[in-house]
């Protein structure tokens, strides 16, 4: 009987897992616009480095100062965005250039 209940607790429990990281990145804005996430990512790095900083206190290490990195994720992701969407709208008329090349390679080794 245990064996059959130990796979739904389980999965109930990755399940509960999943859905409170989901509801906190909701919950956070992470969601959201690209004005949100970069909103959020300042709140992140305004708030991490106190909490490393206690816990290494409490555990007793000393870890090197975190580097500070000067460019816009709103940005990057905007320009990753327009890169694949660049790609895949152009994907359709690159396939079929590369099976005509395909068939006409072929062809000319088979005459």
């Amino acid at each position: 009987m245990a064996s059959r209940i130990f796979p739904v607790v389980k999965f109930m429990v990755k399940g509960s897992l999943a859905g409170g990281a989901v509801y906190v990145a909701y919950d956070q804005g992470l969601l959201g616009s690209g004005q949100q996430g970069a909103e959020a990512l300042r709140k992140a790095q305004a708030a991490l480095p106190p909490a490393i900083k206690e816990w290494t206190n409490y555990v007793g290490w000393e870890l090197p100062s975190t580097p500070k990195f000067d460019f816009s994720v709103s940005e990057s992701w905007n320009k990753g965005v327009h890169t694949a969407m660049s790609a895949l709208s152009v994907a359709p008329t690159r396939a079929r250039e590369y099976t005509q090349k395909g068939w006409k390679y072929v062809k000319d080794l088979a005459k």
